[in-house]
């Protein structure tokens, strides 16, 4: 169902909330006006905040609302997500996807779902928060430099806006956000390393570590780009090359190429099964995800 934008003139508290809309606006990176695009908005502060900063940039916004259909009640939280569309002046359009029901994997389970009917060029509203909880997950992943670059920008243009700050934003706004009482469940990692982790580290280092490793992941993204730049130019089913190539680079190349079809890279672990193939060790190995990397006549073949 699809909703198109109405005119609206901004309200009292939206002018009231405008020197906090700018602060905010010149840590993200929307694409330029007037540009279409589309925003995820789950109903939570993060994904609202998204909304409306989106359309104080002065872009032609859609907001869509996907319903995982995970707990009762679930669907009305459409309706949250469609009265912000209408106030502040972006479509409207409200998806529902078959998740699998709670359970194993529930997260990863939603997430595809999710992604499977949004654009592929869909914004979310990832904060920092959201960055150093990736890192620290894909750090315990043992997933290398890709996992410790965190999320890049594209996107993601809330990454240099804190939870608190969306959640200021609503409140100054007048909005009340969907509340997902999966986000209190310790159980899911996560929410055990928001929780429980980073409270933790800010005591240990009398500092804000999620601001720390924010600003790491940027820096190592950087560094990334430059070893994925030189690693171009290895073919990672050559496994000559492999095996001759610096380390890094291998380890690169390996890593670029075994990245699964959802975009998450295998862990530190199977690239180094994967190199012991590329320099005769073995002959086979098996990575993550069921996936088998064999070498036949020094080339490697990923099947």
């Amino acid at each position: 169902m699809k909703v198109e934008a109405p005119v609206e003139m901004p309200d009292e508290a939206t002018m009231a909330a405008e020197p906090l809309i700018g602060e905010l606006l010149a840590r993200s990176t929307f694409p330029a006006a007037p540009a279409a695009v589309s925003c995820a908005v789950s109903g939570g502060a993060d994904s609202l905040a998204l909304l409306v900063l989106a359309c104080a940039s002065g872009l032609q916004v859609t907001a869509i609302h996907v319903d995982h259909r995970l707990r009762p009640g679930s669907e009305l939280d459409a309706v949250v997500v469609r009265s912000a569309a209408q106030r502040f002046g972006a479509s409207f359009i409200a998806l529902r996807v078959d998740a699998g029901g709670r359970g194993p994997n529930v997260e990863a389970r939603a997430r595809a779902a999710r992604f499977a009917v949004l654009p592929s060029d869909v914004l979310t509203g990832h904060t920092a928060d959201d960055q150093a909880e990736t890192v620290l997950i894909n750090l315990l992943r043992g997933s290398g430099l890709d996992g410790l670059a965190g999320m890049r920008p594209d996107g993601h243009p809330l990454l240099d806006v804190r939870r608190a700050e969306t959640h200021r934003l609503c409140a100054a706004l007048g909005l009340e956000p969907v509340h997902d009482p999966t986000n209190d469940d310790d159980s899911l990692r996560r929410n055990h390393l928001r929780h429980e982790l980073f409270p933790l580290l800010d005591r240990i280092a009398e500092r804000d570590v999620v601001a720390l490793v924010a600003r790491q992941s940027t820096v190592l993204r950087d560094e990334r780009d430059l070893l994925e730049a030189l690693a171009s130019a290895l073919d990672p089913t050559d496994a000559l090359a492999v095996a001759a190539a610096p380390i890094a680079l291998a380890r690169r190349a390996l890593r670029r190429w075994l990245t699964d079809a959802a975009g998450y890279p295998p862990d530190a672990a199977a690239v180094e099964r994967v190199l012991g193939v590329a320099r005769g060790a073995v002959i086979a190995c098996e990575i993550t995800g069921g996936r088998r990397v064999s070498r036949h006549r020094q080339r490697l073949r990923l099947s």
